[in-house]
């Protein structure tokens, strides 16, 4: 920062404490703090889909990842017994298939489509952000100014000329202000109702992507399923599959190395 930014700087902080203490006056700008409130919502609801998106994506690849995991586990732990209908390698196959293809195909469309289009939104906020923060800089400059010719007028100066130049300065300071802030008032708006067109594609294309993964999941999920009997569904709905399970559990706790009989 330059000597004469530094000294901007100080003299702003020493007008925001007068506003505080009562000495300085304060502009208001109700039509600016409705659309600044407005653009703080709708960039926090932006910055929040952006690490969501990134997440969704990092949550599928999580997921595939943990499927995959539970397969070779699956198919380990069934070993010689799941070899007589490979059952338990199918499933292993699908799933490495599902983590391989499906997923990976996915990647580059939801980034172009969905990732990109939203993190190329969230970058315009520094730039907008810096423009705010300069439009609330020259109104305290306005305000500074502003003050200091009534205090002039209130109590003149010796100085003849200290009144003119003050209003001179006062009023170079209301039109820097007054120009930045009508800007603002009236684009920061405009940028608020574009973002609903500009997220509609990629809504639409982030739904098609979550139809294509769970359609081919379900797809390959199904391959698996011929495997099992088709009673299976309503065998648990009438508890017939707890009474199997405990068929099992009883003759595990017959053997007698098993250490269930004792519980």
């Amino acid at each position: 920062m330059s000597w004469h930014g530094f000294k901007k700087a100080v003299n702003r902080a020493g007008t925001s404490v007068m506003m505080k203490t009562g000495h300085v006056e304060r502009t208001v700008d109700r039509q600016f703090e409705t659309e600044e409130r407005r653009f703080r919502s709708m960039e926090t609801a932006a910055k929040k889909l952006q690490k969501e998106a990134k997440g969704y994506l990092d949550a599928l690849r999580a997921m595939t990842a943990a499927q995959t995991r539970i397969a070779n586990t699956i198919d380990a732990f069934y070993g010689d017994a799941g070899s007589k209908d490979g059952v338990s390698a199918y499933y292993r196959q699908i799933v490495e298939d599902l983590d391989a293809e499906t997923v990976k195909r996915l990647d580059g469309p939801f980034r172009t489509t969905v990732l990109e289009p939203i993190s190329r939104f969230c970058s315009y906020f520094p730039d907008i952000n810096a423009a705010i923060t300069k439009r609330n800089h020259k109104l305290l400059d306005h305000d500074a100014m502003r003050s200091k010719v009534q205090k002039l007028i209130d109590k003149p100066s010796s100085d003849p000329s200290k009144l003119p130049r003050a209003e001179k300065d006062a009023t170079m300071a209301r039109e820097a202000y007054e120009t930045l802030n009508e800007q603002l008032v009236t684009e920061l708006p405009q940028l608020v109702s574009l973002r609903v067109p500009y997220l509609d594609p990629s809504f639409e294309a982030l739904v098609k992507i979550q139809l294509c993964f769970c359609r081919e999941g379900y797809e390959k999920m199904a391959q698996v399923q011929q495997y099992f009997e088709s009673t299976v569904r309503d065998d648990y709905s009438n508890g017939v599959l707890d009474e199997r399970v405990e068929q099992v559990l009883q003759s595990m706790r017959d053997l007698s190395i098993s250490g269930l009989n004792s519980s």
